[in-house]
């Protein structure tokens, strides 16, 4: 009996579940064809507290000044990735997030297909955004992470070509955030050795030693790269004490990996960094081939969400030049809303996407056999 009433039980769970995502997909739906006001009206009309996930600090100041307009009760919380996605997996009730800001595309495809999360565009923005930054899944920033390097004392490593990172001469000179701890870092990796990118690191290292590559034991020259790169890799904590290391005055012949928007920071000693691509941009050449990698931050409504209109009118919220100042108002972060500008003495986005390594999901979805080899010399 025991035994029939918890399956009972559990199966009632399961109908209420598919139940409530069934209503989340149906209002955000609906949300897609109203306009301001009336997503406005639906927000304002349910109860409780409106609580955001997202992996950047930024968030809690967006939803903040979010909250003042509409005089919601807002609960923000800055998360890692994998807590999210693991809050998303497990969290149930009223607790549960209405609306995450994430990224890592690869997982949030997976997410969005074990019907975790929803996307919702705004009306307001279909107009003026790619179709690429709609879906799956709408894109609310592009993050770069570039080659920056200490250019005191007389052994600048003024970076034109990436091959030089994999000179012995660089060993311990490069600090990366692991990536067995750093999804995005890990996708950059793997990235590296699809097609078409180990195709223009071929074409870079003939630039380079002015003859072929020979690949030895490696598929690709994307996979060779990699190797040579990590064999010369320290491995930094976070790209904030990558930054303020790689500044320090000790610190001449030093490069980072590294997110461009922690030369925000106070504790990172500024004058003593170049930007790779900006040099290389301001003396018109370009770093060989690519100067960093980008990725995107999505926005997206969760299934189990209590207040799904109210995370809707945010998500829109956060679209506009107002929802974006606290991310836009430093470098580091771009808008695929062409209507929100860079900041002065920034590259745009277009040119950030030609000259940086993109996120492909599905290529790194695929990609487990390239994530060993990664995390195999990792332990180098």
């Amino acid at each position: 009996m025991k035994k029939l009433l918890s399956l009972v039980l559990a199966l009632c769970l399961a109908l209420l579940a598919i139940s409530a995502l069934a209503d989340v997909a149906d209002d955000v739906a609906a949300g897609e064809a109203l306009t301001h006001d009336e997503l406005v009206e639906k927000a304002l009309a349910e109860s409780g507290t409106f609580v955001v996930y997202g992996n950047t600090s930024r968030i809690a100041t967006a939803a903040e000044e979010f909250a003042a307009i509409y005089n919601i009760t807002t609960e923000s919380n800055n998360l890692k990735d994998q807590e999210i996605y693991t809050k998303l997996r497990s969290e149930t009730g009223n607790g549960a997030a209405d609306m995450v800001m994430i990224q890592d595309g690869a997982q949030l495809t997976d997410a969005i297909d074990e019907g975790l999360v929803i996307n919702f565009v705004p009306d307001a923005v279909k107009a003026i955004l790619d179709e690429a930054d709609q879906q799956p899944a709408l894109v609310h920033q592009y993050i770069n992470k570039l080659f920056i390097y200490n250019n005191l004392g007389e052994n600048v490593p003024a970076i034109k070509n990436v091959w030089e990172l994999t000179d012995p001469s660089m060993k311990g000179n490069i600090i990366f955030k692991n990536p067995e701890s750093e999804k995005v870092n890990m996708n950059f990796l793997v990235m590296c050795t699809k097609e078409d990118w180990a195709g223009k690191l071929a074409d870079a290292y003939k630039a380079w030693k002015g003859e072929d590559i020979d690949l030895g034991e490696y598929k690709n020259a994307g996979y060779k790269w990699v190797a040579e790169f990590l064999d010369n890799v320290t491995f930094g904590k976070s790209d904030t004490s990558i930054a303020e290391e790689v500044s320090q005055e000790t610190a001449a012949g030093k490069i980072g990996l590294f997110v461009l928007s922690k030369l925000r920071s106070s504790s990172v000693l500024t004058d003593n960094l170049t930007v790779a691509q900006y040099d290389a941009s301001a003396n018109g050449y370009a770093v060989e081939p690519f100067a960093g990698f980008m990725y995107p931050m999505y926005t997206m409504i969760n299934t189990k969400a209590t207040r799904p209109y109210t995370g809707m009118l945010f998500i829109e919220y956060l679209m506009t030049q107002e929802g974006f100042q606290p991310w836009g108002k430093s470098i580091g972060a771009y808008s695929p809303n062409a209507e929100i500008t860079v900041n002065e003495g920034d590259l745009t986005i277009d040119v950030w996407k030609d000259t940086l390594v993109m996120e492909d999901a599905d290529y790194i979805l695929n990609s487990f056999e390239v994530e060993d080899f990664i995390l195999q010399h990792c332990q180098n």
